[in-house]
């Protein structure tokens, strides 16, 4: 894969989790980075210092990425700070359990906002700096978007609207930028395997439960392949969804 020296990669929602190990993984590629966060302020921190250590630049904006303004605002202060913009990763997003009969408007609303409105904004407002660069856009999906969770009606409903969205984004935006989405399966974050863990392991061909690593590898994957690669849903689940 091709290095990524002298680009500036945006990863919203990269304090922790699954942001945090993209936004390394690409810094370790040789991007700068800008991560956002809304609550996690510490943990942003931390993750700027990671990349820093790398030799890379980076900092932090504090962004809702449901708010029309905070999302135009820290593009405008990604841009500052890097001038450019080559790879903009779509990551923020809201995951919980519930019982379809008890999902609240509330609950149904703040899913969709944060996992689907956030993503059409940092896009739109993002495009004209990645037509510029013939840059990237990765989305973050889900297996969730692909095959249907009964406990989680309102996230697979809007990692399903993501999806349809990256294939949009897709030809709306081309030739310039190339959109893709990775859609994880099952990634295992606790410290040890917890008893859904085992019984999800399996049932999955590759009998392991994925890792934060899997998934930075294939968003790194996106941000370096061939720009004629646009449109595609990758599964990364070990076989789960078969």
């Amino acid at each position: 894969m091709r290095s990524l020296n002298g680009q500036s990669a945006l990863v919203t929602g990269a304090a922790k989790r699954l942001g945090r190990a993209i936004a390394i993984k690409l810094a370790e590629a040789g991007a700068d980075i800008t991560i956002t966060f809304n609550a996690s302020e510490k943990e942003a921190e931390e993750t700027v210092a990671a990349i820093e250590n790398l030799g890379r630049k980076a900092h932090a904006i504090r962004c809702n990425v449901r708010s029309e303004t905070e999302v135009k605002q820290a593009v405008d202060e990604t841009l500052k700070q890097h001038s450019k913009l080559n790879i903009l990763v779509n990551n923020a997003a809201i995951f919980e359990t519930v019982d379809l009969e008890k999902i609240t408007i509330e609950q149904w609303d703040a899913v969709f906002e944060t996992n689907v409105r956030g993503p059409f904004l940092f896009a739109r407002e993002c495009l004209p700096a990645l037509r510029a660069t013939k840059g990237r856009i990765i989305q973050l999906g889900s297996l969730g978007g692909l095959h249907p969770w009964a406990t989680h009606a309102h996230y697979c409903s809007s990692k399903a609207a993501v999806h349809m969205l990256t294939k949009t984004m897709a030809k709306a935006f081309g030739p310039e930028v190339a959109v893709n989405a990775v859609a994880p399966g099952w990634i295992d974050m606790d410290p040890e395997p917890t008893e859904q863990t085992k019984r999800i392991i399996c049932k999955t061909p590759m009998r392991r439960s994925g890792s934060p690593e899997d998934i930075a590898e294939a968003a790194l994957y996106f941000a370096t392949s061939a720009s004629f690669i646009t449109g595609q849903i990758l599964p990364i689940d070990g076989g789960l969804g078969l």
